[in-house]
């Protein structure tokens, strides 16, 4: 199989899962756009995926977030409730052992979902193997630590520290 297929499949999955995953409280608001209008009452991935395509399209939630229309509301607090993108990929491992080398292709994921530009991913490569130890400080690290560790490390760095931005 060729390997670029299978980076391209596993970008796309990591992508895809941080989506699905994400179920607390809905931005806009559990009905917030015409996806959910048009799926509502429906369960399942599919009809899931479809609503939020429908809305992504259309562009319906944004404005309804805007104009306090299409079921949103912008004053609902928004929360994550899944686990660990990584914990659910079993990614860790492939990651850490990527770090270590400098290259691979989860490391190139864990580049694409940090937003890092395709022309800075070799130096988060090797700045991110200068501080593996860091990163991945213990044999227990957990997912949420590892991203933690890598954004302080990012953050030092003149070419990364834009990349940097923690969540509030």
């Amino acid at each position: 199989m060729d390997k670029r297929l299978v980076g391209k499949g596993l970008i796309v999955g990591l992508l895809s899962l941080g989506s699905v995953v994400a179920h607390a409280d809905q931005a806009g608001g559990g009905g917030c756009g015409w996806g959910n209008m048009v799926f509502e009452g429906q369960r399942g991935l599919f009809p899931h995926l479809l609503a939020t395509t429908t809305n992504g399209t259309s562009g319906n939630a944004t404005f309804g977030l805007t104009s306090g229309t299409n079921g949103c509301d912008s004053s609902v607090r928004l929360g994550y409730g899944g686990r660990s993108i990584f914990a659910m990929n079993g990614m860790l491992d492939s990651i850490a052992e990527d770090m270590a080398k400098g290259q691979g292709e989860a490391l190139d994921a864990y580049a694409v979902l940090l937003g890092i530009d395709t022309n800075d991913r070799a130096h988060f490569a090797q700045v991110t193997q200068q501080h593996f130890g860091e990163i991945f400080a213990s044999k227990d690290v957990t997912g949420e630590q590892v991203l933690s560790n890598t954004l302080a490390v990012m953050s030092r760095d003149q070419v990364l520290a834009r990349y940097a931005k923690q969540p509030a």
